[in-house]
């Protein structure tokens, strides 16, 4: 497949809520691979965004097309439910927050990761499984709880069974809304660790929404920051956190370092 393409274009998008904005005007190319931190304070319109881009919500202008596995690039506001749905299940990930809304708390963690599988055809009890037990092991989750339910589950562990479901069907992109959001700083840290050697194993795009700095740092190539809904400051991570340009980003960088 040609990776000379961007995976995602996505141009002068906008929503606005009455006079109120969401975000505004936000262009930008996504590569296969390449992860993408969209940084800014509560309010910036980061997750708008995010909610655009995975389609949850319709935007009031601009247009977002992605690379389908056929090469051909489709307008995903255009595309009919049903073929947003399929892309959702199969080609995208959605890493929430709150791990209790990307999973179902009352069946098994096996069978979290299992029906994922099982959206896209696998049939096969014995299989599905194996696949389970693999990427339960995958994100440090031991077999002897694949038959537990992740609401007898630490906050971590909840988190770290979401991002197997997520990922376990081979998806190409994948969204994280603060993946770390809700978590100790001990358990940050493993989780960054592990979602860095995934995202870099697996050769996934990400857009990464974030207030926190060091995780746009650990495992973003590029980043993004928002204010007041628009993008105020883009470029390589390192370069955008180590020489900001805008007065914004400078405020935000040395606010992070005084901490």
């Amino acid at each position: 497949m040609n990776e000379d393409l961007p995976l995602l274009r996505v141009s002068s998008l906008s929503k606005s809520y009455g006079p109120r904005i969401g975000c505004a005007d936000v262009t930008f190319d996504l590569w296969p691979g390449e992860v993408l931190a969209v940084v800014g304070e509560s309010g910036s319109g980061k997750t708008t965004l995010l909610n655009c881009l995975s389609t949850r919500l319709m935007p009031t202008s601009g247009t977002a097309s992605y690379r389908m596995r056929d090469g051909a690039f489709r307008d995903l506001y255009r595309m009919s439910e049903a073929e947003r749905r399929f892309l959702m299940r199969t080609d995208w990930g959605f890493v929430h927050q709150n791990p209790a809304d990307g999973l179902r708390m009352t069946v098994s963690a096996g069978a979290n990761v299992g029906e994922r599988l099982m959206a896209i055809g696998d049939r096969h009890y014995g299989r599905i499984r194996a696949t389970a037990i693999d990427w339960l092991s995958r994100v440090e989750i031991g077999e002897d709880r694949i038959d537990d339910e992740p609401r007898a589950f630490s906050g971590g562990m909840r988190q770290r069974l979401q991002i197997a479901r997520n990922l376990v069907t081979g998806p190409r992109l994948v969204f994280m809304d603060e993946p770390t959001g809700g978590l100790d700083v001990s358990v940050q840290a493993r989780l960054l660790d592990l979602l860095r050697g995934l995202v870099s194993d697996l050769g996934l795009a990400a857009v990464v929404v974030t207030h926190d700095l060091a995780v746009a740092r650990l495992l973003s190539q590029r980043m993004m920051v928002m204010k007041d809904g628009r993008v105020v400051e883009t470029g390589l991570t390192d370069r955008v956190l180590d020489d900001p340009h805008e007065p914004y980003t400078q405020l935000l960088v040395s606010s992070i370092l005084q901490v």
